[in-house]
């Protein structure tokens, strides 16, 4: 998957304000008129959900799906994040937000606010065969398919809580069936910035104060994506707990209160920049990830609130990333 051919809507219904644009952006055009442009809008809603399938057992339940599983079920504050893209009209506009707050508000908010998810659409029916459970990920699908016909969406995020969201695209290019799903954890740890070939007055120069001999230590943000299509009953990309269990037993249980240049042999003879930190975590993560269906798809590594490292591990360019994607980037 390239960035090529994300970026553009599909077409707009007959109906829509985007069907009224210009087909040809001019930069000197009054007001923009024609210039593209990607906008997005934040919604929230409360609900609740129940993993349960019919076809297995009590027990069989409560091993596939832990606690999730219990009734009545349990609940979410759900933050929804809606990309939509295309020319500005006469306006300056790509949409009228009061246009896109109603739809929003009448496809997906207003039916889903204070409901029970397993009910609300035949989607989640799971007496119908194709019928599957409200994940996070089957969720920000259904509701896509709510809104396409009315926006020209080029992608949704939908938050369960902040260490747990997941991302759809839209465009000719995508498998109508596959999501994006991360997850946050953090570890904290010590390093220092120098390579062993060079003086410490060297090292200074190239590291400044990172490259003190005793270092210093951060408390890092790591945000793991895999990607995957989304399986016909679980509604999961991949099993939940068991990405969430090779996250901590791989990466925060050898990486958490140690001195990585020290404790975690990797560092012995690799500087462990915050690049090169993301890096062996992803080489740690991509075959283990493999193993339960999905595909690692980005790391991303928060040093403290200034620096981040990010590495997309299904191609070593860095253009893989999807240019729709790129609108959440500072969400």
């Amino acid at each position: 998957m390239t960035a090529s051919g994300l970026t553009a809507p599909p077409p707009a219904p007959p109906d829509t304000p985007t069907a009224r644009r210009p087909p040809t952006a001019t930069p000197g055009a009054a007001h923009g008129q024609g210039r593209p442009c990607v906008i997005t809008r934040r919604a929230e809603f409360s609900a609740s959900h129940l993993y349960r399938l019919p076809e297995l057992t009590d027990d069989q339940n409560q091993q596939r799906f832990g606690a999730c599983s219990l009734a009545p079920g349990h609940g979410h504050n759900y933050e929804l994040i809606v990309a939509m893209g295309g020319g500005l009209d006469v306006s300056g506009m790509v949409l009228n937000l009061s246009d896109v707050k109603h739809a929003i508000r009448r496809e997906v908010t207003d039916p889903l606010n204070f409901r029970f998810l397993n009910e609300v659409w035949p989607e989640f029916d799971l007496a119908r065969p194709e019928g599957r459970l409200p994940t996070t990920e089957a969720l920000v699908l259904a509701i896509r398919e709510r809104l396409a016909p009315h926006l020209p969406l080029t992608g949704l995020r939908l938050y369960e809580h902040p260490k747990l969201w997941a991302d759809v695209l839209v465009g000719p290019a995508i498998d109508p069936m596959e999501a994006f799903l991360s997850i946050r954890t953090h570890f904290a740890a010590a390093h220092r910035l120098a390579r062993p070939e060079l003086s410490q007055s060297e090292n200074e120069a190239i590291y400044g104060k990172c490259a003190r001999p005793h270092g210093h230590g951060h408390n890092y943000l790591l945000d793991i994506t895999v990607r995957g299509g989304i399986a016909p009953r679980t509604g999961m990309v991949c099993d939940l707990a068991a990405l969430q269990q090779l996250v901590e037993e791989l990466v925060v249980e050898p990486f958490d209160h140690t001195f990585l240049n020290k404790d975690v042999a990797h560092f012995a003879d690799c500087v462990p920049t915050a690049e090169n930190i993301a890096l062996h975590i992803a080489d740690l993560l991509s075959a283990p990830i493999a193993a339960t269906g999905a595909r690692l798809h980005k790391v991303r590594l928060q040093e403290s609130p200034n620096n981040a490292a990010e590495v997309f591990a299904e191609t070593p360019q860095l253009e893989m990333v999807p240019a729709a994607l790129e609108a959440f980037a500072g969400v």
